[in-house]
């Protein structure tokens, strides 16, 4: 090749080279192709507002940076037929028409961020997502997270996908926080081989499936969910606070391991709850026991140290469950160091107070300021801060 035609040759090879690094936006689906020889995109991707176009990110095994579409109201498809992995994070937000979401290697991502996707009912992910530090999935209409099954997370944040009502991962752990919300009506949440976490609020589920659940570094929440049983066969301990809120058709809950929880135990607004005999290894409890709803008889009979109050309000008659705590409070020196509610009356309560003052059982309370009722925030993080606030100390 003569030196005329070699200093072009170069050029061309150059810049290919130069095309595989930076930040990249795309504008059109040809934007999209002049990077399909990189194999590696060293650097952030992100597709331009304006796009009509269906991009196909074909060739691209890996992107160091991100992967970003926000604010497009025009483009209806994202693929990628090689990429198996996205550094960094992997966002879209606010996207009207996109309805094919097909990533059939993707497997490893550090942050999932997908809200506003009125179009995606469905995901194209054959090889499976399964590593990922921080999922997000907020206002789609996916009607199943199949093609993503998370093997460990960071953070898992799942809320008002109104069309979800499969949510089955197989997650050993969590390390920060799990949360499930204001998803489908039919929710049916299955993580078969979650042993430990650090914090989860589940809410709106129809079946919740935790039976390897062994300990919970944080607190544990459930809120206004469906089902009737709640079953924690290996939980051994919660770390903070362990909450049980507006939750209409649950009758049984069997935590039979359970020996100690490090805030409140709390059981508010259970309808259908009549007995508590699920806990008969618990021992201690670092906040409050609080109590209230439609109950028959509350037993919890290897209690030995609750150090904030102890509140058990119900509709019917608790006269006999009441003798059987009445003998564990009176104080510092007793097993119930705060102060002591326990009471039949037609508008049960949660009891805001400190851990002082004088009590008696029956058909009577202790003297107190006005109660505090629970405050639930479905769907958001905070939630589990907001009640153990109210509830951390009776």
């Amino acid at each position: 090749m003569t030196l005329r035609y070699l200093v072009p040759a170069l050029a061309v090879v150059g810049s290919a080279a130069a095309a595989c690094n930076g930040p990249y936006t795309i504008s059109s689906s040809a934007d999209a192709a002049a990077i399909s020889t990189c194999q590696t995109y060293s650097g952030d991707i992100a597709v331009a507002t304006g796009n009509a176009d269906d991009i196909a990110l074909n060739g691209i095994r890996r992107i160091t940076g991100s992967l970003t579409v926000k604010a497009n109201n025009k483009m209806s498809s994202l693929s990628a037929d090689s990429l198996s992995q996205i550094d960094d994070s992997f966002q879209l937000r606010d996207l009207q028409l996109l309805s094919t979401l097909n990533f059939p290697s993707l497997q490893s991502v550090n942050t999932v961020d997908w809200e506003g996707l009125p179009n995606l009912g469905a995901l194209s992910f054959t090889a499976g997502l399964s590593k990922v530090a921080s999922l997000s999935i907020q206002n789609t209409v996916l009607g199943s997270l199949d093609g993503v099954n998370l093997v460990e997370v960071d953070t898992l944040f799942v809320v008002n996908n109104f069309y979800l009502n499969h949510i089955t991962m197989q997650l050993g752990n969590v390390s920060t926080a799990l949360t499930l919300s204001a998803n489908g009506n039919d929710v049916q949440a299955s993580f078969p081989n979650l042993e430990w976490a650090t914090n989860m609020t589940l809410a709106n589920c129809s079946s919740i499936d935790l039976q390897s659940l062994s300990a919970v570094n944080g607190s544990l929440g459930f809120y206004s969910n469906y089902m009737q049983s709640l079953s924690f066969p290996n939980l051994t301990m919660v770390g903070q606070s362990f909450y049980f809120v507006d939750n209409p058709s649950l009758t049984n809950i069997s935590a039979p391991s359970v020996k100690t929880v490090g805030g409140g135990l709390v059981m508010s607004n259970n309808t259908d709850l009549q007995t508590v005999n699920g806990f008969n290894k618990l021992e201690s409890v670092g906040g409050a026991v609080d109590f209230n709803g439609n109950f028959k008889n509350v037993m919890l009979p290897a209690l030995q140290n609750v150090r904030g109050g102890f509140n058990l309000q119900s509709k019917q008659n608790v006269d006999s469950s009441c003798a059987r705590f009445k003998p564990l409070s009176g104080g510092r020196a007793s097993p119930i160091k705060g102060k002591f509610v326990c009471k039949t009356t037609a508008q049960p309560q949660s009891k805001g107070n400190g851990n002082g003052g004088s009590s008696t059982s029956g058909g009577s309370s202790s003297s107190s300021s006005s109660p505090a009722n629970p405050i639930l925030i479905s769907g958001a993080t905070g939630v589990l801060g907001v009640v153990a606030a109210i509830f951390g100390m009776l």
